[in-house]
């Protein structure tokens, strides 16, 4: 019965090949999703907060991560840039942050554009 279910499938498979098909693949313009998101973040094992919103006359997201200590700006940057790619950017183009983060009224804010 196994070998017979795997007949099957090969024939489909060689069903759908023919000699001389074209593929056409469209590669539209790609946007930037620039809506506004507050989302949980799970990262090493904690859920921390992010906010962003987009800034049109920067061309760019003023990002906040809350739930991040003083000390843990390199945490703050890959929370940034990783989900700004996930949720924002096209093409899984990464997340840039323009200048370092800082650290204000326990919350690390940056800002980034995809690219």
């Amino acid at each position: 019965m196994k070998k017979i279910a795997q007949v099957i499938c090969c024939f489909a498979l060689l069903a759908g090949c023919t000699t001389g098909s074209k593929v056409t693949i469209n590669k539209g313009p790609t946007t930037v999703q620039t809506s506004s998101r507050s989302e949980p973040i799970f990262y090493n094992g904690k859920t921390y907060h992010l906010d962003y919103n987009y800034i049109e006359g920067k061309g760019a997201f003023d990002m906040k991560v809350s739930g991040l200590g003083p000390k843990q700006q390199q945490d703050a940057v890959i929370i940034a840039t990783s989900d700004l790619s996930y949720f924002a950017c096209p093409d899984r183009q990464r997340g840039k942050l323009m200048g370092m983060p800082v650290y204000v009224g326990k919350k690390w804010t940056a800002y980034a554009k995809c690219g």
